[in-house]
């Protein structure tokens, strides 16, 4: 029997829906309680470099409201480095950011970029945050993350999920082998694997049925979800789907 596979709710999206009027409604905060009183196993916030959705002070809001692990997605910057050493979050996960992107799109070069990314990465162990990279799933990029010693890498599964939109089996195939590949030589190399970007209720269960994935971090699809349905109920059947899997 394979181990549970954890599920990291991302509430960025609330964020975004409240800034879109201004004011305090909808409070990210409140969906990081909903995501614990269902039995979500983190909270997930990526606080960009233009604030267009998490706001600095949502951070110890979201700390002090739930116990769950919060898991701050950072761009490699000074600024995110003083942020995150202040706040002290469970992890940090580094992940590429362009200002003029809607979402974050594909993983980060650490190949290209590992000697800035040395002092970051030191710095943040050094406080005991657990420190993760947002990479694509291929070699070069686990062997940066090898070389820079994080314990733990979450692998972007977007070019799997728009195989899986388009209905192209033969890349779902190629994608899902790739990403079960990584996996495998992460934890094999003392990473622990994670996955996530665009898994939806159709297409999470071949990506949570990979036996060395630990976690999934999963959040537009589950805001959008949760317009129509609750944002409880959005998460129980995430959930439920990623335990059915194992």
């Amino acid at each position: 029997m394979l181990p549970p596979l954890r599920l990291g709710v991302n509430i960025d999206h609330v964020a975004t829906i409240r800034n879109a009027r201004g004011g305090d409604h909808p409070d990210p905060v409140r969906a990081a309680e909903i995501v614990a009183s269902v039995g979500g196993d983190g909270i997930t916030a990526h606080l960009r470099e233009d604030r267009r959705h998490i706001r600095d002070e949502d951070l110890a809001r979201i700390q002090t409201a739930t116990d769950l692990p919060l898991n701050l997605e950072m761009a490699a910057t000074e600024e995110m480095l003083s942020i995150a050493l202040r706040h002290k979050p469970h992890a940090a996960c580094i992940v590429p950011e362009k200002r003029e992107e809607r979402t974050t799109e594909g993983g980060l070069d650490a190949a290209g970029l590992h000697n800035s990314l040395v002092p970051i990465v030191d710095r943040l162990k050094q406080a005991g945050i657990r420190v993760s990279l947002f990479i694509e799933a291929n070699e070069r990029q686990l062997d940066t993350a090898i070389r820079l010693g994080v314990p733990v890498v979450e692998f972007h599964t977007g070019e799997y999920a728009h195989a899986f939109a388009d209905g192209d089996n033969g890349r779902v195939a190629s994608e899902l082998k790739r990403i079960a590949d990584m996996s495998a030589l992460a934890v094999k190399n003392g990473i622990e694997p994670h996955a996530g970007h665009g898994l939806t209720f159709e297409n999470v269960q071949p990506i949570a049925a990979i036996p060395q994935i630990a976690e999934l971090n999963i959040g537009h699809y589950l805001i959008g979800e949760a317009v129509f349905t609750g944002l409880e109920a959005a998460v129980k059947k995430m959930r439920g789907l990623m335990d059915e899997a194992r």
